[in-house]
């Protein structure tokens, strides 16, 4: 009866924990614990109730514990009888794949050959695993393919963050390929819900790029956001022999002629935001020939910034793309040459679409 009214005490504690044996058998966990570490594991090694990707069936032995800082912990709570703390780094399976969780872990001695570990940040970390929730979801918004309305296109997305703020989308209705690439403000979190919004609140029934963005800045407005917030849009639709394109805010899509020579779109109008009350938005429509590449990209791209603090610049990404000669290739070199100019770190989220014409 005490056994059952202590194990409840414990099942309700916001921390996370898990009782081992001496044998290193986990023998109970309570219910944070399980909500952190969704496992159907009741009795057996502390690496299946942990999800444990690497060690689950090989958890406690002599090869698995050289390099595990789980197994560490205990093993030290169990000779040296005291409490132990340790930083712990796991990959563990999820229901979205496999991922690295990191948290503290105390380990401290019950009696009777039972060892007690609390996650002191159960918090974190499940802040952590939510993250990686979000960062899947999102992923879900990007393009799923590489073919519209008979063009094939190929884009980039590198998240300065875990969660971006960038949107590239390719779309077809009827024989026509619609791309849209928008860049809200700020970083993160907040910059991912707001890229979201983008993804459910754009028309992609309208035929009209002009007219979607339009749209898509009334209901921005109905969101009652400050002044800080707004999104940057460019949008095309390409037809069989022209580009009907329109854009707020945004860099300018760059066209690159199969007979030489680079076109750039300057057509503009303001950003979607609240900083107008009735802004226009406008379009245009421009010829092109067989061959041609139509890039799309965010000034991630073209403001990214090296060790020396140099911008990596519109006319370094036209130079990317005057040396491709397909969609995909300009999307390889500008990636490559990012990363060789940014030594691999991004001040910003950098996405960019190109079109094979």
């Amino acid at each position: 009866m005490i056994e059952k009214f202590y194990r409840r005490i414990i099942d309700g504690m916001p921390s996370a924990v898990i009782v081992v044996d001496k044998n290193f058998r986990a023998v109970f966990a309570n219910a944070k614990f399980r909500e952190l570490f969704p496992s159907s594991a009741r009795r057996g090694s502390p690496g299946k109730f942990f999800c444990c990707a690497e060690g689950g069936k090989d958890c406690g032995s002599a090869a698995c514990g050289k390099t595990c800082s789980l197994i560490n912990a205990f093993e030290d709570c169990f000779y040296s009888h005291s409490n132990i703390q340790r930083r712990v780094l796991l990959k563990v399976k999820t229901d979205e794949g496999t991922r690295d969780v990191t948290f503290s872990i105390n380990v401290k001695p019950l009696g009777e050959g039972m060892y007690m570990g609390v996650i002191d940040d159960a918090y974190e970390l499940e802040i952590a695993r939510e993250l990686a929730n979000a960062q899947n979801i999102q992923q879900r918004l990007l393009p799923a393919g590489n073919w519209a309305a008979g063009h094939s296109y190929s884009y980039m997305y590198i998240p300065c963050r875990g969660i971006g703020g960038d949107l590239p989308d390719v779309y077809t209705v009827g024989d026509s390929a619609f791309g849209m690439i928008a860049d809200v403000s700020g970083k993160g979190i907040s910059a991912g819900m707001l890229s979201a919004f983008v993804k459910a609140a754009y028309d992609k029934t309208e035929y009209s790029p002009a007219q979607a963005i339009r749209s898509l800045c009334l209901k921005f407005n109905e969101l009652n956001l400050d002044e800080r917030s707004y999104v940057t849009v460019a949008a095309v639709r390409i037809d069989k022999e022209s580009i009907t394109y329109s854009m707020a805010g945004h860099n300018v899509p760059i066209l690159l002629k199969s007979a030489g020579g680079i076109t750039r779109i300057t057509l503009n109008s303001p950003p979607v935001s609240n900083w107008f009350e009735n802004p226009a938005f406008f379009e245009d429509t421009i010829p092109y020939s067989r061959g041609d590449i139509l890039v799309l990209l965010t000034d991630g791209v073209t403001e990214s910034r090296n060790a020396r603090g140099e911008m990596f610049g519109s006319e370094r990404a036209v130079k990317a793309l005057s040396v491709s000669r397909t969609a995909d290739g300009f999307i390889k070199n500008l990636q490559g040459n990012l990363k060789e100019f940014c030594g691999g770190e991004f001040n910003d989220d950098i996405t960019a679409i190109a079109f094979d014409l």
